[in-house]
C-alpha cells in the first residue's frame, strides 16, 4: 500500500504518551560510566557530530590514534570515513580495515567498545555493505557473536521520524513517507520503500525478507517501557535486522535504557544509526547553541569568511540563493561541465581561488559553489566517481586559498568531508557544539592549515532556506 503524507499534529497526537520517567537519562550516563564501555562511532559523512559536543574526531585510524582514543576519558569518539562518497566494495574494505584496527587497539587497552555505523537519517549510505563487513570482522577478530543489527535513523533536529515502522521526512507542518521525498531519487542510493521493514528487504535483495524484521513499535517504548525493549531484544538471534520506532529523544531514552539491560544479560548489537542515537547512548548531555564569542575566543580575524557548497539537493540549493542575497559576499561559481574537461579543469579552478583569496583579503565572505544542475553516469559507480571530480575541484580551490579565513562553512556530506581532510589538511578536530539545530561546529586543531580557526560542517538535507545565512550573518557579527 502506497503510504501518503500526514499532518505532524494529527500522527503524533494518536500515540501513548511518552514513557514518564524523568530520571532515565541521569541513570543511562551512570550505567554507561560504570561498564566503561567506548563508544565508536564510524561516520560516512562529518555530519554525524549534529548533536554532541566535546568529543574527538579522528580522520584516520591507525592502531596509534585508536589507542589514544580507547586511552582517553571520552565516552565516546569519531571517525570519519566518509565512506558515502566511494563505492561499495571501497566501502566495504574501509570497514573491515577499521574494525581489524579497533579490534586490535581495543586488546592492546584493554578496552570494550560498541560500534554505531552512523549514516544519513534519510536512509542514503551503503547498507547493509558496512554492516556486513564489520559484523564479520569484529565477529573474527573478537570472536564476538552479534546477535542483530538494529536500525535507527530517528533525527529529531532534522525532522525525522519512525512511526509504524514508516521513517517520515518533515516539511513544514507535515510529515512526508521518506520513498516520496528526493533524498530516495538518489542516483547512488535510492530506494522505493518507506516501510522500514521493506527498506531492509529492499536493500538486502531479498536476504532479509520484510516479515522477518523485528520491529519495536512505539506501544513498547512507551507503555512498556525499558524493560520490554530487552525483553524483546532478548530474543533477537542470528544477526537479525531490529527497526526502531520513535519520536522523540525520550523514545530514545527508553529504547537505550533497555539496549544496556540486554547487553548486562550478554546480548551485543551492531546499529546503523542517525545522529540522534549517538548522542544518548553516549550519554552525552544538551548544550546550548555556540555563540560567536564561543567559537573566536582567541579573537577575531579581520579577513572573511569562506562558505564552500557543493550539495545540490533543491533544500541547498535554496540556502545559497539566500547567502547570495547577504551584503559583502563574492559569489563565485565553479561550472562543473568545465570541470569535468581536462582542458579546462585547472583554469576554472585557478580563477576561482583568485577571486576567493582576493575576497577574503578584503574581509569580504568568499562564497565558492557548483554549478546546479546534477551530472550523473550511467551506473551508480560512475555517479559516484563524477561527485568526486567535483568535490575535487572544490577542495583545489580551497588548497589553493593563501589567506586564513575567519571562518569556514562546508555545506554537504562529501562536500564538507573533503573540505576538512584533503582542503585544510585536518587530521584531528574537536566538536565544540552546534551553531544550529543540527549543524556541528568543530575546532581545527594545530595540524591544520588554518589552526583554531571556527569550521562549521552543514549537512546538506538540514535547515529552512534561510538557516546557512543566518549561520553565516553569526559567524560575521
Amino acid at each position: 500500500m502506497r503510504n501518503i503524507a500526514a499532518a505532524k499534529s494529527d500522527l503524533f497526537a494518536a500515540l501513548a504518551p511518552e514513557w514518564n520517567d524523568p530520571g532515565l537519562f541521569a541513570a543511562i550516563q551512570k550505567e554507561i560510566q560504570r561498564s566503561g564501555r567506548k563508544v565508536v562511532v564510524l561516520d560516512d559523512d562529518p555530519t554525524g557530530t549534529q548533536t554532541v559536543h566535546d568529543l574527538n574526531i579522528l580522520t584516520g585510524w591507525s592502531v596509534e590514534r585508536l589507542r589514544t582514543e580507547f586511552a582517553g576519558s571520552d565516552s565516546t569518539f569519531y571517525v570519519l570515513t566518509n565512506s558515502r562518497s566511494v563505492p561499495r566494495d571501497q566501502a566495504h574494505a574501509m570497514n573491515v580495515e577499521i574494525a581489524t584496527n579497533l579490534a586490535r587497539a581495543a586488546r592492546e587497552t584493554g578496552r570494550e567498545f560498541d560500534i554505531i555505523s552512523r549514516s544519513d537519517s534519510t536512509l542514503r549510505g551503503h547498507y547493509p555493505a558496512e554492516m556486513d563487513a564489520l559484523a564479520e570482522t569484529l565477529e573474527r577478530e573478537t570472536g564476538t557473536r552479534f546477535d542483530g543489527h538494529i536500525i535507527i535513523p530517528f533525527f529529531a533536529e532534522g525532522g525525522r521520524f519512525t512511526v509504524n515502522d514508516i521513517h517520515w521526512v518533515q516539511d513544514g507542518g507535515m510529515l512526508v513517507p521518506a520513498a516520496q521525498t528526493e533524498y530516495a531519487r538518489d542516483p547512488a542510493f535510492g530506494y522505493t520503500s518507506s516501510n522500514l521493514r521493506e527498506w531492509v528487504e529492499e536493500k538486502t535483495a531479498g536476504r532479509h525478507h520484510a516479515a522477518d524484521v523485528v520491529s519495536i513499535p512505539l506501544d513498547v517504548i512507551r507503555r512498556g517501557g525499558p524493560d520490554q525493549v530487552a525483553q524483546i531484544l532478548g530474543a533477537v538471534r542470528g544477526g537479525a535486522p531490529v527497526i526502531l520506532n520513535c519520536v522523540s529523544y525520550r523514545d530514545l531514552e527508553v529504547f537505550v535504557a533497555g539496549l544496556l539491560r540486554a547487553e548486562a544479560n550478554g546480548r551485543r548489537f551492531l546499529f546503523r544509526a542517525a545522529a540522534g542515537f549517538v548522542k544518548v547512548r553516549g550519554g552525552i548531555s544538551d548544550q546550548a547553541l555556540l555563540t560567536a564569542p564561543q567559537l573566536y575566543h582567541k579573537g577575531r580575524s579581520t579577513h572573511g569568511g569562506l562558505v564552500v557548497v557543493g550539495s545540490y539537493i533543491q533544500k541547498s540549493s535554496a540556502q545559497l540563493t539566500a547567502v547570495q542575497g547577504l551584503g559583502d559576499v563574492v559569489s563565485v561559481e565553479l561550472n562543473v561541465t568545465r570541470i569535468l574537461d581536462p582542458s579546462s579543469r585547472a583554469t576554472e579552478i585557478s580563477s576561482a581561488a583568485q577571486a576567493i583569496d582576493d575576497a577574503i583579503a578584503r574581509g569580504r565572505t568568499g562564497l565558492v559553489f557548483t554549478s546546479r544542475a546534477h551530472v550523473t553516469g550511467g551506473t551508480k559507480d560512475e555517479t559516484l566517481r563524477i561527485a568526486q571530480a567535483v568535490s575535487s575541484a572544490l577542495v583545489e580551490v580551497v588548497q589553493q586559498i593563501q589567506v586564513a579565513p575567519r571562518f569556514v562553512v562546508a555545506k554537504g556530506g562529501i562536500t564538507s568531508s573533503d573540505t576538512a581532510t584533503r582542503g585544510l589538511g585536518v587530521q584531528h578536530a574537536r566538536v565544540l557544539g552546534q551553531i544550529a539545530p543540527g549543524v556541528p561546529v568543530w575546532r581545527l586543531e594545530d595540524e591544520s592549515r588554518f589552526p583554531g580557526v571556527p569550521y562549521i560542517v552543514f549537512p546538506g538535507n538540514v535547515g529552512a532556506v534561510e538557516t546557512l545565512a543566518q549561520v553565516v550573518h553569526t559567524l560575521r557579527s
